[in-house]
């Protein structure tokens, strides 16, 4: 039954009522995008249930949510369930330092996405993607979701790091990937960060064949600064007590851009293969764009203007599939939304996957139609109906550099290549930071 109002001034709202000591934690673990699509049917705009660590409240309504991403931003942080499933591995980088060191080292990283230099990084992402399909026979099954973490690894170590980490990608690659699985273990999530679990054993590990590669680049790039690279900036900075950086701090900061610069972008491409391959006129459509205005030339960042559906398929993409399919945030003052009190402490929950499937924002939600993003669409929905890199100060810092990227791979891929899921194989999701295949997506590759 729904949560009882309790006394004035402390009333929640409804929401399922779960069970006892674990409240509704087990049944959101099981079927994480189930539970947040059926509370926010049943119950409304905002939802409440308990939690083993304390209340939760689901935010469904895109001005509930601007209010606390965007308004009242200052009256939440990352918050505690946050930092343990990112922390082991990121230490404390820009995506869950709060404070005075979050805005100080959001800032020194600024510069490597100014529209400036994401502008350089347009010819370099095409040719790592063109390098990439070179290994490609026609009529070969390739693991799709493989090669795009793949792909967008190199780009992003290029790109901010001005390294190639072809050496390297396989252990850095398969160290992201065992942290990502590990983190979504339910002991991982429920036990007291001293449980020393086999998912916790795990995320060591990956964390130390990690950290033997960017300690590497560290060093790398003290002995050999350049003018340009995200390392040798934060190696070079001081702050007004002259007090540097060490390396444990820049460490944080790199792993942290390798994990969020390639990840996002690598699923959503991997999602938009999939949805290409069940809506064959939509891939018939965005070829033609690609052949009427590419003559077969390389896309580059001057031809975007120009490839209006390719954007649309990105964002059509994104919305029915956003790569992080949720936010968390936890409030540290008191916060009033839609007549509720939200609490210190209590965790707050806001869900691209349920709020981009709403069908009051979305004719035939579950639809995926690039169309639907022909003429006014974005300007009528209400701030936050689409939000797919958060929004506020903590917005994605390399929300253009992923933008482009993606409209580079995915015309480059589908210039020269016709991908076809494998039968039998369909899309099942796991939800930890992002949303992630359970199993790996094959496609049979066809050259054009």
């Amino acid at each position: 039954m729904p949560n009882q109002p309790t006394p004035t001034g402390t009333r929640r709202p409804p929401g399922p009522s779960g069970l006892p000591v674990l409240g509704n934690q087990l049944a959101f673990v099981r079927d994480p995008y189930g539970f947040v699509t059926r509370t926010a049917r049943e119950y409304g705009d905002i939802v409440s249930w308990d939690d083993p660590a304390g209340p939760v409240y689901q935010l469904n309504h895109p001005e509930h949510i601007e209010q606390v991403l965007v308004h009242n931003n200052e009256s939440y942080v990352k918050g505690e369930q946050f930092q343990t499933i990112l922390g082991p591995i990121t230490g404390n980088g820009i995506l869950n330092s709060e404070g005075a060191l979050w805005r100080r080292n959001r800032h020194l990283i600024q510069p490597a996405f100014h529209p400036d230099r994401i502008e350089e990084y347009a010819t370099m992402m095409t040719e790592v993607t063109a390098e990439g399909l070179e290994r490609w026979r026609d009529g070969q099954v390739r693991p799709i979701h493989e090669e795009m973490m793949e792909l967008t690894l190199k780009i992003v170590a290029r790109a901010l790091f001005g390294v190639d980490i072809g050496e390297d990608v396989d252990t850095v690659g398969s160290s992201l990937e065992a942290f990502m699985l590990a983190s979504e273990n339910l002991a991982h999530l429920v036990l007291p960060p001293w449980v020393p679990t086999p998912a916790r054993r795990e995320i060591r590990r990956a964390r130390e064949r990690l950290d033997t590669v960017v300690y590497g680049m560290i060093e790398e790039r003290r002995a050999n600064p350049t003018e340009r690279d995200v390392v040798s900036k934060l190696l070079e900075v001081s702050d007004e007590a002259d007090v540097t950086l060490t390396d444990e701090q820049i460490r944080d900061e790199v792993v942290t851009l390798l994990l969020a610069g390639h990840e996002t972008t690598a699923l959503a491409l991997t999602f938009t293969a999939y949805l290409l391959s069940q809506h064959p006129h939509v891939e018939e459509k965005l070829v033609a764009e690609l052949e009427a205005e590419l003559d077969g030339e390389t896309p580059t960042m001057a031809d975007l203007e120009r490839l209006t559906y390719t954007e649309q398929v990105v964002e059509e993409s994104m919305r029915l599939y956003p790569p992080v399919p949720g936010i968390i945030r936890e409030a540290v003052k008191p916060d009033v939304i839609d007549g509720y009190v939200i609490p210190p402490g209590a965790t707050v929950r806001m869900h691209q996957w349920v709020v981009h499937r709403d069908p009051r924002w979305y004719d035939d939600p579950l639809a995926f139609r690039p169309e639907r993003w022909d003429g006014d669409l974005e300007s009528e929905l209400p701030n936050l109906a689409y939000f797919p890199f958060s929004a506020g100060p903590r917005r994605c810092i390399g929300d253009r550099f992923a933008m482009l990227e993606a409209r580079l791979m995915l015309a480059t891929i589908y210039q020269q290549f016709h991908l076809e899921l494998v039968p039998g194989v369909d899309l099942d999701l796991l939800a930890t930071i992002t949303a992630r295949p359970t199993h790996e997506i094959p496609m049979t590759v066809y050259r054009r």
